[in-house]
């Protein structure tokens, strides 16, 4: 069987600005909601950045000791092997949070996307919304967006 692999655009460590604490950001490439004022159009295609491991990812992640944060883009453009990261980052000993333009309604509503996150500690949900930015907001960039906590 072959090993997931991933279309990383970044992969930041030791960040305080996508969740609490010290995390490692991992940001997955391809989005479709293409939000008006994304602060990362570049995240849009899925064919950017390079192919990375489910190995490597890990390997990185142990090496940081820092919980993870997947962002993009939308790591639920690919549910599957979102679903798949998720569980061998938690078999590792760390947590997840997740960011998504998908609300958290439209999450619910699909298996696909719920069994995506279903083991992450939360979900940043909904679509950035210019005219709604607050940058007073931690970890949103926009009013409507929720933090959603899963475990």
């Amino acid at each position: 069987m072959k090993e997931p692999s991933y279309r990383v655009l970044d992969i930041i460590r030791g960040t305080t600005v996508d969740g609490p604490g010290f995390r490692t950001s991992i940001y997955l490439a391809g989005c479709t909601h293409r939000c008006p004022g994304c602060h990362n159009p570049q995240s849009w295609d899925p064919s950017g950045g390079t192919e990375r491991t489910l190995s490597e990812l890990l390997g990185i992640i142990r090496e940081e000791e820092f919980n993870v944060t997947l962002s993009g883009g939308d790591p639920l453009m690919h549910p599957e092997s979102t679903a798949q990261l998720i569980r061998a980052i938690r078999e590792a000993g760390y947590t997840v949070w997740l960011y998504t333009g998908y609300t958290w309604e439209e999450i619910q509503a699909s298996p696909e996307l719920y069994g995506a996150v279903a083991e992450a500690e939360a979900v940043v949900e909904g679509p950035y919304v210019e005219a709604l930015r607050d940058p007073s907001l931690r970890f949103r960039g926009s009013s409507n967006q929720r933090i959603i906590f899963i475990r």
